[in-house]
């Protein structure tokens, strides 16, 4: 069989599980071939400080079968605005069979325009953000509208991953997949969304990340006013 191509677009200041998430999923069946994609090939420090290296270029990229956008801190919002990147997302998601996105990466697939009337999802603290390209916004974990899927915050590119092999192969290779790396959540809280964590607990959380969203937000604005 002809491989299928999936690749991950990466940029400094990326969220590395974001990425890293779908690409353990996506990598499981033998006849894919994975990439991380760089405007060069130079190495990449994501936002926690961990160095990435693109295995390929724009300009090298073949016709990806799976393009998957992941979020990032505000090193997403020059992504955004980058024109050569943009225009990448929009010739590969043209001829992509599916356009997916994890976390806030579904704003970077927004602002080159490959989300206008579909559904998308992404983290939940920055659902209005998203909503202000004119995406009609779902919230929930994983959002499948024809070719185009987005997980919502970080942790939810696994099941991403797995909802792609679905699709691209069946469901028993996609429960292969989860039963490989014992994917059994069991976690020791139960705070993962707002409507667990309650309202205190969100609040502080929100607090805590005020200037990072605020900075967003008004940056999002106006790259969205430009659109």
């Amino acid at each position: 069989m002809a491989p299928l191509y999936i690749g991950f677009l990466i940029y400094p200041g990326v969220v590395q599980l974001d990425v890293m998430g779908a690409y353990q999923v996506l990598a499981f069946p033998p006849d894919t071939e994975m990439h991380l994609i760089g405007k060069t090939v130079d190495p990449i420090t994501s936002n926690e400080g961990v160095t990435l290296l693109p295995s390929i270029t724009y300009t090298d990229c073949p016709p990806l079968d799976v393009l998957c956008v992941p979020g990032g801190g505000m090193g997403q919002v020059e992504v955004m605005r980058d024109i050569e990147t943009l225009k990448f997302l929009q010739r590969q998601g043209a001829k992509a069979r599916y356009v997916t996105s994890v976390c806030t990466g579904s704003l970077i697939l927004a602002a080159a325009g490959l989300l206008d009337e579909y559904q998308a999802t992404c983290h939940w603290a920055f659902r209005e953000q998203l909503a202000c390209f004119g995406v009609d916004v779902v919230s929930e974990r994983v959002v499948i509208d024809r070719d185009r899927i987005t997980g919502a915050g970080v942790t939810s590119g696994i099941d991403l991953g797995l909802t792609l092999l679905q699709l691209l192969y069946d469901k028993a290779t996609a429960k292969m997949a989860q039963l490989m790396m014992e994917y059994n959540p069991q976690p020791p809280f139960q705070a993962g969304s707002p409507e667990q964590a309650g309202e205190t607990l969100t609040a502080q959380l929100l607090e805590a990340g005020k200037p990072l969203v605020d900075a967003f937000q008004l940056q999002v604005q106006k790259i969205a006013t430009s659109v």
